[in-house]
C-alpha cells in the first residue's frame, strides 16, 4: 500500500471515530483523535503491528478501541492526553506570543495605514480628511482610550498638532510610501509619550489605565494561583507514589488497590505539575520585566519633568527621545498585560483536565487508602539520598558526572524530565532523580536516579532499562510527552504537527533527494609562497641550507694596502651675485591751470567767454 493510500485510510479512520464519538455526545478534535489512533496502535497489548498493512478486521478493531478510550471519561489517561494536546496547541512562549500579537495589530492597522499613504490630497478639505485619519491611526496604534470618546480624540489631536501641525501635511504627502509609514510610527510614539507625560502632570490622560499598578496587583495574584495548583499537585503526587510503592511491597495492598487507576492518576498529576511549572516560570519572568520597566519608566518620567520645567519651548532633541522612551516602556507594559492574561487563561483551562482527580479520589477515600502508609515528599526523598553516591571505580566502562567534576552541572539535560530512569520501566513510578548520587552518561544522554541501588542496577545494562521505559510509554501514551521520549518515537509527530491529521501510522523508510553546495572560497585566500608540496624540493632546500652552514667568509689586509685609500672631495666655488629686492620711485602729475575770461560780461548783451589752458605737458614735468 502506497503512502497516499495509507493516508487516505487513516483519514477515513479518524473521520469515522470522530463521527461515532459525536453521535454519543463527545465532540473531539481531529488532533486528539489522530493521536489516540497512534497511541492505540503503539500499545503492545492491542497486538497491532506497525510494519504491516492493517486488514479490515484490524481497522474495525482499531476504531472500536479508539472510541472506547475516547469515551472513557473516568480514565485519567484520557484527561492527560487531552491536557497535552491542549497545551501543545495553545501554549506559546513570550517571544512567539508577542510576535503574533504585534503581527495581528499590524494587520488591523494595515487598512488605515494604506488609506493614509495611498491618498493624494489636493485641496485643503482633502488635507483635513487625511489629517483626521492620522489622528485615528495615532489612537488605534497606541491602544490608549476609545476612538468613540470625543475627549480622547481631542487630546490626541492636540498632542499631534504640537509635533506635527497641519501645515506640514504638504511635506508629508510628498514623501514616499515607506517614509510615510515610518513617520506615522514615529509620530505615534511621540503622541503616546506626550499623552503619558500629560497624564503624569494631570493635564489629561483620564482614559489611560494605570498599567503598572494593575500589573503590580495582578502578577502576584496569578503567581499565587499557580503556586496553589502546584502545591495540590505535589500533595497528590506524593500520595499516589506512596500508594503505588505500598502495592509493590504488600500483595494484600496490591489486591486492594489494583482496581484504582493510580498510575494513570500519578501521570496526570505529574503532567499537570510540569505545565504549571512552565507557566510559573513565565509569570516570574513577567514580574522581573515589570519591576525593571517600572524603574526605567519612573526615571524617564522624572528626567522629562526636569527637562521641561514649565518652559514654553524646549529643544526637540532633548524631549523627543524621552517621549519615545516612555512610549516604548508603555508598550512593554501592554505586552505584559497580554502575557498575564494569556497565562491566566492557560492556568484556568488546564484546571479542567485535573478535575478527574477529585472524582476518582475524593479526600475521604484517599485518606482511608493512606492509612498506615508513609507519604514522602520529593524533597524528603532527595534529602534521604544526599549522603550516598556512586563509586566510579565499580564501573569500568561507564561515565559518571558529579558536581565537582562537571562544569555547569545544574544545566545538564537529564532524560525523562529528571525522573528516576530505573523506576519508570520497573515500577511504573515517576520518582524524582537526585543528581548528587551521580548522573550516568550513556550514548550521549544523561540519566538520574532516585537511589544508589537504582543507579547500580540501571548501569549494569542501560539499554535494557531504556527499552523497558519505551515499552512502558507504549502502554501509557501520555508518557511520551511527559518523559520527553519523542526521540524514541520519531515517527510519532508532535501534536502541533498533527493538526491536519494526515500522518501515517506505520513506520516509513524516509527517502529524499538531497544536495549540498560548498562555497569555493569562504575565507580570503592565504598563499604561502614558501610552501612546497614536493618532498624532493624540500630535500634540495635542506641540503642547500646545510651547505651554507659550512661556508665561511674570510678577509685579509696587506702591508701595501695598509692606511691607503682614495679620497675625493667636491666643493662649490663662491660667486658674486647681486639681488635687488626694492627700489624707490615716484611720479608727478602736472597741475591743471585753466583760465576763463569774459564771465563777468560787458557792455554788449551777449557774453563771450574765452578759455585759456596753461597746463604744462606731462613730459615737461
Amino acid at each position: 500500500m502506497s503512502c497516499e493510500q495509507t493516508e487516505s485510510v487513516i483519514k477515513k479512520i479518524i473521520r469515522e471515530i470522530g463521527q461515532e464519538c459525536a453521535a454519543q455526545g463527545q465532540t473531539l478534535s481531529e488532533t486528539l483523535v489522530a493521536f489516540m489512533v497512534k497511541a492505540v496502535v503503539l500499545d503492545p497489548r492491542n497486538d497491532f503491528n506497525v510494519d504491516q498493512i492493517l486488514t479490515k478486521t484490524d481497522v474495525q478493531n482499531l476504531i472500536q478501541l479508539c472510541v472506547t478510550r475516547l469515551l472513557d471519561t473516568t480514565n485519567p489517561s484520557l484527561s492527560t492526553i487531552k491536557m497535552q494536546v491542549y497545551f501543545d496547541m495553545n501554549y506559546a512562549n513570550r517571544a512567539e506570543l508577542l510576535s503574533e500579537q504585534h503581527r495581528i495589530l499590524e494587520g488591523k492597522l494595515a487598512p488605515v495605514v494604506r488609506d493614509i499613504t495611498d491618498s493624494r490630497p489636493r485641496v485643503e478639505e482633502e488635507m483635513e480628511n487625511v489629517y483626521r485619519k492620522i489622528v485615528s491611526y495615532m489612537l488605534l496604534s497606541s491602544g490608549l482610550g476609545s476612538p468613540t470618546d470625543i475627549e480622547v480624540v481631542r487630546e490626541v489631536t492636540a498632542a499631534l498638532q504640537s509635533v506635527f501641525p497641519q501645515t506640514e501635511m504638504i511635506t508629508f504627502v510628498s514623501l514616499s510610501k515607506k517614509n510615510k509609514e515610518q513617520q506615522l510610527k514615529n509620530l505615534a510614539m511621540l503622541v503616546t509619550g506626550i499623552r503619558l507625560y500629560n497624564k503624569e502632570c494631570r493635564k489629561g490622560g483620564s482614559s489611560i489605565d494605570d498599567l503598572p499598578a494593575i500589573l503590580n496587583e495582578a502578577i502576584p495574584s496569578a503567581t499565587r494561583t499557580v503556586d496553589e495548583g502546584l502545591n495540590t499537585c505535589h500533595t497528590l503526587a506524593h500520595r499516589y507514589a506512596a500508594l503505588l510503592e505500598s502495592m509493590q511491597e504488600d500483595q494484600h495492598r496490591y489486591t486492594q488497590l489494583s482496581s484504582f487507576k493510580l498510575k494513570e492518576a500519578l501521570f496526570n498529576v505529574r503532567q499537570y505539575e510540569a505545565f504549571l511549572c512552565i507557566l510559573l516560570s513565565d509569570a516570574i519572568t513577567s514580574a522581573q520585566e515589570v519591576e525593571k520597566m517600572n524603574v526605567q519608566f519612573t526615571a524617564t518620567m522624572e528626567q522629562l519633568k526636569n527637562t521641561v520645567q514649565n518652559r514654553v519651548s524646549v529643544d526637540t532633541k532633548e524631549v523627543f527621545p524621552l517621549f519615545v522612551a516612555l512610549s516604548n516602556l508603555w508598550t512593554g507594559f501592554q505586552d505584559e498585560i497580554l502575557l498575564l492574561s494569556f497565562l491566566t487563561n492557560m492556568t484556568n483551562s488546564l484546571q479542567q483536565f485535573s478535575e478527574i482527580q477529585s472524582q476518582l479520589f475524593p479526600e475521604e477515600v484517599l485518606t482511608s487508602l493512606l492509612e498506615g502508609v508513609t507519604v514522602k515528599s520529593d524533597e524528603e526523598r532527595i534529602r534521604e539520598t544526599m549522603g550516598t553516591r556512586v563509586n566510579v571505580s565499580d564501573f569500568k566502562n561507564q561515565e559518571w558526572l558529579f558536581p565537582e567534576t562537571t562544569d555547569n552541572f545544574d544545566q545538564v539535560l537529564i532524560q525523562y524530565h529528571g525522573f528516576c530512569a530505573h523506576a519508570i520501566g520497573v515500577k511504573g513510578l515517576t520518582l524524582p532523580g537526585n543528581p548528587a548520587i551521580g548522573i550516568l552518561k550513556h550514548r550521549e544522554r544523561c540519566y538520574a536516579f532516585s537511589s544508589k541501588e537504582a543507579a547500580y542496577i540501571f548501569a549494569q545494562d542501560p539499554d535494557k532499562f531504556i527499552q523497558l521505559n519505551v515499552e512502558k510509554a507504549k502502554e501509557h501514551a501520555e508518557l511520551i510527552q511527559l518523559l520527553e521520549l519523542r526521540h524514541q518515537f520519531e515517527y510519532l509527530a508532535p501534536y502541533a504537527q498533527a493538526r491536519n491529521a494526515d500522518k501515517c501510522l506505520m513506520k516509513r523508510i524516509t527517502k529524499c533527494d538531497s544536495s549540498t553546495q560548498t562555497d569555493t572560497h569562504i575565507l580570503p585566500p592565504t598563499i604561502v609562497t614558501s610552501y612546497e608540496w614536493n618532498e624532493w624540493e624540500l630535500r634540495r632546500k635542506a641540503i642547500k641550507l646545510a651547505n651554507l652552514r659550512r661556508k665561511l667568509t674570510r678577509a685579509m689586509q696587506t702591508d701595501l694596502s695598509h692606511m691607503r685609500r682614495d679620497n675625493s672631495t667636491q666643493v662649490y666655488l663662491p660667486k658674486d651675485v647681486i639681488t635687488q629686492t626694492k627700489r624707490d620711485n615716484s611720479s608727478n602729475v602736472p597741475r591743471p591751470q585753466i583760465f576763463l575770461e569774459g564771465l563777468r560780461g560787458g557792455s554788449s548783451p551777449t557774453t563771450h567767454m574765452v578759455k585759456v589752458d596753461l597746463t604744462r605737458a606731462v613730459d615737461e614735468t
